[in-house]
Order: structure tokens, then sequence, then C-alpha cells
């Protein structure tokens, strides 16, 4: 078994609790913290540990931490994004329901590193289940003196409130859950500048994930250099990921970043293995956004090495035969899936959730599902095959945030991969759509 940093305690009776929380080590960071440390040296572990973002990007996070003004005299705000929405990725809820008081330790660690006395916790809205949750968990850390004024009797104090989002995808690209918080239509911001200088009500902010938070009491507890330990190169620590899929064992697990891609997928320990034995297609590895791999380039790389679960070897060979770790949501699919199919839902569900700010998106996203469906129910053309990566290369780097970048990308790797398929789609439709009943009557039994 790996190292377990985040899910140690999760299956213990009780940890939503602060009494069992604290019983099992809890808050034992903030201690250390406010009694024994002062802000820099939070952020000089951070970044000693070589945590990245866990949302997607993978930026340092102490790197991230350290661009924050320091020179300006308004008020400082850290914001954890929990507005978590890209298809597939599911593991920042099941954090927050099952271990909520980690995010709040790690929101009162990472807050006392950054100056901040104010801080937000923004929660999809959807989430009213994990909301209640969270804001139980901070009554009672409220209640025990770990928020509030002068915390554990320091000269800390920290207010700490829960904001339900409105459903928005795009919410989850900060600038626009920055202006989501301030109360106004969840659009994204031209940057610079960016937030660490003009953020929530213009003042300087970090935005953080839910799990980068969740690490912060780890780090400062063991110190950065016991983080760094773990993982591989620059890939350090452990990240949750959301399998789905036609997997044996769908679900949240913790691994240590370099398991090999191959040991992910088939070990008994994680997702034990294609469903009914079937052979394995194809993998979407970081959620919905990031380019699909077919199963000989998931699983070894174009130098013919294993494939492993890190940001370095992921991306390797780049966007012609690599892909991205990006929020872990893991999605597999066996060879009874259809890559067209999914790739439609896919472009619905980016058509539906552009923000429609930029020219190139709003339009784009449109063209991608309408020509999508033409292929999908018979009527495409091979000129389609051809268009579709032509708007794709039309929104890809010519929008203000990366939602133009999370639609293009699918469409053009899945046409890059599998352009027979899309072909077969043209040339034979009727055999297509009875494949799709066959296998949707298969999957209702």
């Amino acid at each position: 078994m790996g190292k377990k940093i985040l899910l140690e305690h999760v299956d213990v009776p009780g940890i939503q609790t602060l009494e069992v929380y604290r019983k099992m080590g809890g808050y034992q960071a903030v201690e250390k913290a406010l009694k024994s440390m002062n802000p820099d040296e939070v952020v000089e572990e951070v970044k000693k540990s070589g945590l990245r973002g866990r949302g997607g990007a993978g930026f340092p996070t102490g790197m991230k931490w350290s661009f924050l003004d320091k020179k300006s005299d308004k008020p400082r705000y850290l914001v954890c994004n929990a507005d978590e929405s890209e298809p597939g990725t599911f593991k920042d809820r099941y954090l927050m329901q099952r271990i909520p008081h980690m995010l709040i330790e790690g929101m009162i660690c990472s807050s006392f590193a950054l100056g901040a006395r104010t801080s937000y916790i923004y929660v999809r809205g959807e989430m009213m289940y994990v909301i209640r949750i969270l804001e139980k968990a901070i009554a009672e850390a409220y209640a025990a003196g770990l928020l509030g004024k002068n915390i554990l009797g320091s000269d800390y104090s920290l207010d700490l409130y829960v904001q339900p989002g409105g459903g928005a995808y795009i919410c989850g690209e900060e600038t626009a859950l920055l202006e989501s918080l301030e109360g106004k239509r969840g659009n994204p911001r031209n940057k610079p500048p960016f937030p660490a200088v003009w953020g929530l009500y213009g003042c300087p902010t970090v935005v953080n994930n839910v799990e980068t938070i969740a690490d912060v009491p780890w780090i400062i507890n063991h110190g950065g250099d016991a983080y760094a330990a773990i993982g591989i190169g620059k890939s350090t620590g452990t990240k949750l990921i959301s399998a789905c899929g036609n997997i044996k064992k769908p679900g949240v697990y913790e691994i240590e970043l370099g398991v090999p891609v191959e040991e992910f997928i088939y070990s008994d320990e994680y997702c034990g293995g294609i469903t009914e034995g079937r052979k394995l297609k194809a993998v979407v590895a970081g959620g919905s956004s990031v380019p699909i791999l077919p199963a000989d380039l998931i699983l070894t790389t174009a130098n013919n090495e294993k494939r492993l679960m890190t940001y370095e070897s992921l991306s390797d060979g780049g966007f012609v035969s690599g892909t991205m770790l990006g929020s872990g949501g893991f999605i597999v699919f066996d060879d009874r899936q259809c890559i067209v199919r999914n790739l439609w839902n896919f472009s619905r569900f980016y058509h539906h959730e552009s923000c429609g700010q930029c020219s190139p998106c709003r339009e784009g996203t449109g063209w991608m599902e309408k020509v999508l469906h033409r292929i999908e129910h018979g009527h495409g053309k091979m000129s389609d095959i051809d268009l579709l990566v032509d708007v794709a290369k039309k929104i890809e780097g010519k929008t203000i945030c990366p939602l133009g970048e999370a639609a293009a990308w699918p469409v053009a790797s899945a046409i890059r991969h599998f352009r027979a398929e899309f072909e077969e789609h043209v040339r034979n439709p009727d055999s297509c759509l009875k494949k799709h009943l066959h296998r949707e009557a298969a999957l209702a039994h």
C-alpha cells in the first residue's frame, strides 16, 4: 500500500466530528504554526515540499503564495476553490464530505501563512449536503477557539465562511470564481492583473484547490522535505484520483505520484482492471478537458517507457502522444465505447457551460456540438471531420480563460487518435447506430 496523507483516517468512525478528528492528531499543525512558526516559515516549508496545485494546473503552490502583494496595505484573502465541476472529477467533494476538518485545518494554516484574516470556501451550488457538513464543522471549530479571535491564545484571528456557487462550470476558473464571490456574473477577468495583486474586492488574494489546501497540515507537521521525498522528481507527494468508467473498482484513490498507469488500472489495490474482462480502448487521464489517449499511448510513452502517474510522464510527447494529469479525473473506456458519442457528450457540456464572453468559445463550442451531433446521428460528411479540427484550432489560445482549450483539446485529440472511427460513422451511419442500440441494451441489463 502506498503512503496515505489525506485518506489515512477517512474510514475512522466519527472522523467528521472535531472530537474524533483531534484524537487522530487533527489541528496539531495549527498549534505548531501559530505557536512556533512565523508566516514566512510556513511558506518556506510549502515551497520545499514541491506541492503543486491539485486543481488541474499543477503550478507550484509555494511560488504562487510568494506572489502575493506584500507591499499593499489592503486586506489579504485566501479563497478555497471547491467548485468541483470537471466531468469525471469527484475527489474534492469526497474529501469534504468524509473529513471536513482537514480542509478547515488547512485553511487556518494557509491563511496564517498568507496573512489573511478572512477566508472563503466557495462550494459548487449543487453540493448542498457538503455545504451543510462544512458549516457544521466550522461551527465546531469556532466553539473550540480554532477560528475567530485570538486562535488558541495567539494574536492571530481568522473568520472562515462557506459560499455556495451558482452551479456554473466557468466559476471553477479562479477569476470567474472571484467575480461570483463578489456577487457579480461569473465571467473570467483579463489577466494581468493577477489575483495575487488584484483579487477579491480588489485586494491581494490566493485561490487554491481543496486538495492543495488539505495537504498543508501534513507538510507543517512533518516538514516540506518529508513531503518532497514522496513521489518522483517534480511530482512530489500524493494525489487523489477520481477513477470511473469501465473499471471494476471505481472510486477515489490516493496514490504516490509515480505509480505506473498500468498498475493503477489493473492492480487490485486500485481500479482492479477492466469490467467483464474487456480490452482497454482509451483513457481520459485528468478530467474531460485533457486530451484522450488510446490504450497503447496511455500505458507507454513515445519513448516506449512505462507511462507513470506524474505531471511529467503523462505530458511526455506533448499533445501529439501525451496528455495531462489535470484534476485527476481518470475516465476509462473499454472496447465497446464509442469515442464519437463520448466526445459529443463532452462538447455538449462545454457549449452549455461557456459564459459567452469570448466569441471563439461562444461560437466555436456551438459549432463543435452541432457537427458532432450530425456525425453521431448519421448525417455527417467527411469534410466535417476536418471542420472540427479547424474549429478547435480557432478556439485554442484565443480566449480569456482556459475553457476554450478545455473544449478544443478533447476534439483535436479524439480525431488525432481515432480518426478511423469518425470516418466509419460517416461511411456506415446505420451500422454505428445499430451498435449504439445494442450497447445500450447490453448496459441496461
